[in-house]
């Protein structure tokens, strides 16, 4: 095939694969692998290319699951459902509703597929739920041998608990079984108070409400708060001032400021204040899937860490130091969520109830000195990083974050032993006696 070139989302990310194939079955998966293995090469699966890291990137074979999407069987009495892997969050809400399901959580953007969502372990906010890979309960996966299989908890803990996150370096996950519930309605609500009160109710919020999380913006005293909960009230639509709030301001009017401060950097602190002074309040009610995905038409790069909850205060009045001492040219918000701890081996979240906190830079904008400052705040509290996000970490550090990382690396070689389903970057994650990289994996 003729050489394409492939970038991710933001553009950071771009790679030439020699070739680049979309399998609509899970014969024709086999297929790939097999061909890779007899060939002696090495292949990784994109989803959406909404990771902000290399994690997709291939200069050899790229596999695109677009072609395996749609539902394959539905339990609508064992609230259940098996779907292709390739299927992107956001059709996946709207066919779950006609059987009248829904998925507990979902992060706040819906163009991942859900094969992607689960492997970088994504997530959405609320005290009470785990990231997406929770509500995993089975997997078909082609192997690194070309081995189709089907696993559970049940049937293979061990193996099932490393490819909950696993990365897309097990295998390639071609349809997953869900956990679900009813469809529900949600109601959400848009508040605005300062930073020192949000610090202050943050607990109490978190703990009082379905869904809870906060942005707070650089160099201002207001923040916004988010809160959604389950109601019986009519799910109405409000076209015309969602428009408004959603495309217009929060993206259209957001996005012409944010060039702005591309071209004038020291701008951003007067910018960042008039978008704290600009937060949409009010509340509305939709259905759920409706509700937590929000339109990301402005562009950025973004890093996201884990943290002990009970750190979340402290972090970010570190942060907010660094800020007022460093005065780093940034106007995006930081936002702040929550999830409950779990036991999957490469879940941030594992072993404890977690606070993750995410900054963002306009894409076109230097962002590696603040990323880097913040990162050191992160890891001083014990921070491990989102696996879609940007980082600096490699094999030696992560393996001191993850107690189970020995585990996973053993089900590697039992389920990849020639190492097909890896890149170089992998490699640089996973492989601590290989060769010596750049320090910095922002780039």
């Amino acid at each position: 095939m003729k050489q394409v070139q492939w970038s991710n989302w933001s553009g950071t990310v771009r790679a030439n694969p020699r070739t680049v194939l979309h399998p609509t079955s899970t014969q024709e998966v086999v297929k790939i692998v097999q061909m890779c293995r007899q060939e002696g090469r090495r292949l990784r699966v994109v989803g959406s290319g909404h990771s902000f890291t290399p994690i997709a990137a291939s200069e050899d074979c790229l596999v695109s699951l677009d072609g395996m999407q749609g539902l394959v069987h539905v339990d609508a009495e064992g609230l259940t459902a098996t779907v292709w892997a390739g299927t992107k969050l956001k059709l996946l809400g709207e066919l779950l509703f006609r059987y009248g399901l829904a998925q507990e959580n979902l992060g706040d953007i819906d163009v991942q597929s859900i094969a992607g969502a689960i492997s970088t372990g994504t997530h959405g906010t609320g005290r009470t739920f785990g990231n997406i890979s929770t509500q995993v309960v089975g997997f078909t996966v082609v192997t690194g041998t070309g081995e189709v299989l089907e696993c559970s908890r049940e049937s293979h803990p061990d193996w099932f608990r490393a490819l909950q996150v696993s990365l897309g370096t097990l295998g390639i996950i071609v349809q997953v079984t869900l956990r679900l519930e009813p469809s529900y309605r949600i109601e959400y609500e848009s508040r605005r108070v300062t930073l020192n009160e949000c610090l202050k109710q943050q607990a109490r919020l978190a703990e009082e409400n379905r869904h809870f999380e906060f942005y707070w913006f650089p160099y201002a005293e207001p923040c916004q708060i988010k809160l959604m909960n389950k109601t019986h009230q009519e799910a109405k639509e409000h076209r015309i001032k969602d428009y408004f709030n959603e495309v217009l301001v929060e993206n259209t009017l957001f996005g012409l400021i944010s060039e702005l401060c591309r071209k004038l950097p020291k701008a951003s602190p007067y910018v960042s204040r008039f978008s704290a002074s600009q937060v949409p309040l009010g509340r509305k009610v939709n259905h759920s899937h409706r509700l937590f995905a929000t339109q990301r038409l402005v562009r950025f790069n973004e890093m996201e860490y884990n943290l002990p909850v009970e750190a979340l205060n402290a972090v970010i009045e570190d942060m907010r130091e660094e800020l007022s001492r460093s005065k780093f040219h940034v106007h995006f918000p930081v936002e702040c969520r929550y999830a409950k701890g779990d036991d999957i081996w490469l879940s941030p979240a594992y072993g404890r109830d977690s606070a993750y906190i995410a900054v963002h830079m306009y894409k076109g904008m230097p962002y590696e000195d603040y990323f880097q400052a913040m990162e050191r705040i992160f890891l001083r509290y014990g921070g491990r990083p989102h696996w879609g996000k940007m980082h600096s970490l490699e094999a030696a550090q992560l393996k001191e974050l993850y107690p189970m990382w020995d585990a996973f690396l053993a089900v590697r070689e039992e389920l990849d032993p020639d190492g097909i389903l890896g890149s170089d970057y992998t490699g640089r994650l996973f492989d601590s006696s290989g060769a010596v990289f750049n320090n910095l994996l922002f780039l």
